[in-house]
């Protein structure tokens, strides 16, 4: 059935769709990792992460207009490959990776929380409380009603961005005459595999632009719109990124940095505002995390429902538990899981691998489908060689210094695939 033109997404809210996914938790959680890896390169490491998404987001906007579906990066996968046993298990691992981003964000809760009220002297314990608690909360208020979660993330999208614009005002003023906006020099950089390396571990915090696609078969005039949507919101995080990563490195120094890493976003407003300044910051980071864990409850139970419907997943998954998908349970146990087990750096990295593998495939999917698309073979390919040549780097980095982080990608990435080929090989028996 069409849909009516009041019910259509305008270009200001398709634009709010790709920053709110971006600026989720991602910033919060993965700032303190990223200056920890590249010191005074970070900003470097930042606009690195960008230019990739950027470039991938040209695959995004010709397969969105070329094949406007909801399920977005499912649909694009298996436009590309058929429902095949790859398809299927790289849209698994676009699950998994939803549940390792949960993971994130209730970490950078937990990590944040405490710093307003503590349950327990344990900083351990607070943390486990905070980040389990939060979990439950979102996937509680996503069982009674999706429109509250609409309506948290809309006004969740306002009041983040007007804090940390805010912060990035009052933080440059604040530079002035800081004796740290030395550590910004090009002798605090670390190598530019290093700041490439570093760009890729925190890559989680671009991967929200994809939520677009999910949007485009509703999105107003959408050959002018969806490019529009696409690159405004993609170039707008990065250039609200790079100068937060300025204001950060500027602020504080490297020592100070490392004590508050899962915080330092709010330890970096105190030398302009004080307490009021760590306060007002840790308040965003709390809203945005929330916001952002219930938006990716949501799309993750949803991308397991499509998965599901298109036979790369038992049609079990297409049945439904209190009124909702039943993968929306299955997400958040599995995030109360992760987040319980793993630490923030290793979080990240399976994130960043999923992410990255994912991207590299969509662009390849647009070089393949060039000619039906209009586009233009060239950026697509030279997205899927960064992709996999940003894959190599960030595993050889985790490798060297969080070998565990590792072990969990690979194992996840393995998992969806062996997952997939025994559903496959399975349904092909019975059928014959």
């Amino acid at each position: 059935m069409p849909i009516a033109t009041s019910d259509k997404i305008s270009l200001k809210e398709a634009i709010s769709i790709g920053i709110g996914g971006m600026v989720g938790g991602g910033i919060f959680a993965v700032l303190g990792l990223a200056v920890s890896i590249a010191q005074g390169g970070t900003p470097i490491a930042f606009l690195f992460a960008g230019l990739l998404a950027l470039i991938t987001s040209y695959s995004y906007v010709k397969l969105s207009q070329k094949y406007p579906d909801r399920g977005g990066t499912v649909k694009f996968i298996n436009q590309g490959f058929g429902v095949t046993i790859f398809s299927g298990s790289i849209n698994n691992l676009l699950w998994a990776s939803y549940i390792i981003m949960l993971s994130l964000y209730a970490s950078a809760f937990g990590s944040y929380a405490p710093n307003l009220f503590e349950i327990t002297q344990n900083k351990i314990i607070n943390f486990h409380i905070y980040a389990s608690a939060i979990i439950i909360l979102a996937t509680a208020i996503n069982y009674y009603s999706v429109a509250i979660v609409g309506k948290i993330e809309s006004y969740a999208v306002i009041i983040k961005l007007i804090i940390l614009i805010g912060f990035i005002g009052i933080g440059a003023y604040g530079l002035i005459g800081n004796p740290n906006l030395s550590q910004l020099a090009l002798s605090n950089w670390e190598t530019p595999l290093q700041l490439f390396a570093a760009g890729m571990v925190i890559f989680v915090a671009y991967e929200g632009f994809e939520l677009i696609a999910n949007a485009a078969p509703d999105i107003e005039n959408p050959k002018k719109n969806i490019p529009r949507a696409y690159y405004y919101s993609v170039i707008f995080v990065i250039v609200l990124y790079f100068i937060i990563a300025i204001v950060t490195v500027g602020s504080l120094t490297f020592d100070k940095i490392a004590t508050a890493e899962d915080y330092v976003l709010a330890e970096a407003a105190k030398p302009m505002l004080g307490k009021i300044g760590f306060t007002i910051i840790t308040i965003a980071a709390l809203i945005s995390t929330f916001s952002a864990i219930n938006a990716s409850l949501y799309g993750g139970s949803r991308v397991n429902f499509e998965i599901a419907e298109d036979d790369e997943l038992p049609n079990h998954f297409t049945s439904k538990l209190w009124n909702q998908p039943i993968g929306l349970f299955i997400t958040a146990i599995a995030t109360l899981i992760l987040v319980n087990v793993l630490d923030l750096e290793s979080i990240s990295t399976a994130g960043s691998v999923g992410f990255i593998l994912i991207f590299g495939i969509v662009n390849l999917v647009g070089f393949k489908l060039a000619k039906d698309t209009g586009s233009n073979r060239v950026i697509p390919i030279i997205g899927f060689i960064l992709c996999m040549v940003a894959l190599v780097i960030l595993i050889h980095q985790q490798y060297l210094t969080n070998l565990t982080g590792v072990i969990v990608s690979m194992s996840i990435i393995l998992l969806c695939f062996i997952a997939e080929w025994i559903y496959k090989t399975t349904e092909r028996n019975q059928k014959s």
